[in-house]
């Protein structure tokens, strides 16, 4: 469902809503049942069928904010991931992806595609000569994510979006970092757009959930793997996601600005070592992703000095919470050695630049001052002696 004319904020508050025809509540209401009526009826509905009223509605939401056709919601982020990759990826098919990857993305393909006797390939780099050296002839699909987890790498999408169509392949991206608020990758020329909703969409670090969007011909194909596997979301879920999303915009506006002055000040302190993030004039990528993004985002890693103890400084913190997960309102802090790319081997994590001593910050709304305190307390304290 493509709607360009309302505002991000109208979209995220009044696309998707379940129709209270009888109470006309400005809530949506939540539909539990797991069994519905199927005479007389032109649509018959089951929850692993992804079409129950509550998700239907949550999907036209998603394709409304990523200006696609069509979308649909599932349990997980990777739900969506592997659910997107295998409707298009059969036996003695070849995959070519970006080598800075999510680790549970990562970790799929490398323990599970061997299985279904999927070929794969990883790029030497982001440049786009690098992916056009990738493409065999068994070729299907081309998969990216910008920016990247967690070093907040940049892939250029039109460029990726170019190769693909020459070639007659499909594109996913994962834009979960960015959210569709600072970044529209159909309108760039990619294919399917995949999210941990577990992040931004959700927003509040309570719910787990994925989405994808797409046209309705690809959503189609996703839907028919999709509804074997099985990786649909109840409908009390489903309910919590459209609330959440309803301050999508100016949730990640505010975390966007926050990020940016917190980079800025990281950058220019004693203790850190190097600072990742794309709204940073310094950052290899910068004039690319203020090219193609509306807003830097809410995500960036760092590195402390080796005078600083890591793990001293994740126990020192006060306000900004060492968390699993990303992308709440509350400030959060992890080690991807120790959480998102633990999966992989050591060499893994090297080949994609990844240190042991990496500090993935997702920065919150609170106010910066204090944000600012939180962080060089605990700087202090983790200095060794």
């Amino acid at each position: 469902m493509k709607n360009k004319k309302l505002g991000l904020n109208t979209v995220c508050t009044h696309t998707g809503e379940v129709k209270d025809k009888q109470f006309k509540g400005a809530v949506s209401p939540i539909y539990l049942s797991s069994s519905y009526a199927f005479e007389d009826i032109d649509e018959k509905r089951y929850p692993r069928y992804f079409n129950t009223p509550n998700q239907q509605a949550l999907s036209k939401k998603v394709a409304a904010l990523e200006q696609t056709e069509a979308a649909m919601i599932f349990g997980s982020g990777m739900a969506a991931v592997s659910t997107s990759l295998l409707a298009f990826l059969h036996k003695g098919d070849h995959i070519v992806l970006q080598n800075a990857l999510y680790g549970g993305t990562m970790n799929l393909v490398l323990e599970e595609f061997d299985k279904y006797g999927i070929e794969y390939s990883f790029t030497k780099s982001l440049d786009i000569k690098d992916f056009k050296k990738e493409i065999r002839k068994n070729t299907k699909v081309i998969y990216i994510e910008t920016p990247s987890n967690p070093l907040l790498k940049i892939t250029d999408i039109r460029k990726v979006a170019k190769l693909a169509k020459k070639h007659k392949l499909v594109t996913m991206i994962d834009n979960t970092f960015a959210s569709p608020v600072n970044q529209l990758p159909a309108t760039m020329g990619i294919d399917i757009v995949i999210h941990s909703a577990t992040k931004y969409f959700g927003g509040h670090s309570d719910i787990l959930a994925g989405a994808v969007a797409a046209s309705a011909e690809h959503m189609d194909r996703i839907f028919q793997l999709g509804k074997n596997l099985g990786g649909s979301l109840s409908d009390f879920t489903v309910w919590m996601l459209e609330r959440s999303m309803k301050t999508l915009g100016i949730r990640v506006k505010e975390q966007n600005k926050n990020a940016l002055k917190l980079a800025n000040y990281l950058e220019k302190h004693e203790a850190v070592a190097k600072v990742y993030y794309p709204g940073l004039k310094s950052h290899e990528d910068y004039e690319l992703a203020k090219s193609q993004m509306s807003g830097f985002g809410g995500m960036m890693s760092f590195e402390l000095k080796p005078e600083y103890d890591v793990s001293k400084f994740f126990k020192s913190l006060k306000l900004i919470k060492p968390s699993m997960s990303l992308a709440g309102v509350e400030s959060t802090v992890l080690s991807p050695t120790q959480t998102s790319h633990a999966l992989l081997t050591p060499e893994e994590r090297k080949k994609q630049g990844i240190a042991d001593g990496l500090i993935r910050f997702s920065v919150g709304i609170e106010a910066k001052k204090d944000i600012i305190s939180d962080l060089n307390q605990a700087i202090k304290k983790a200095k060794k002696k």
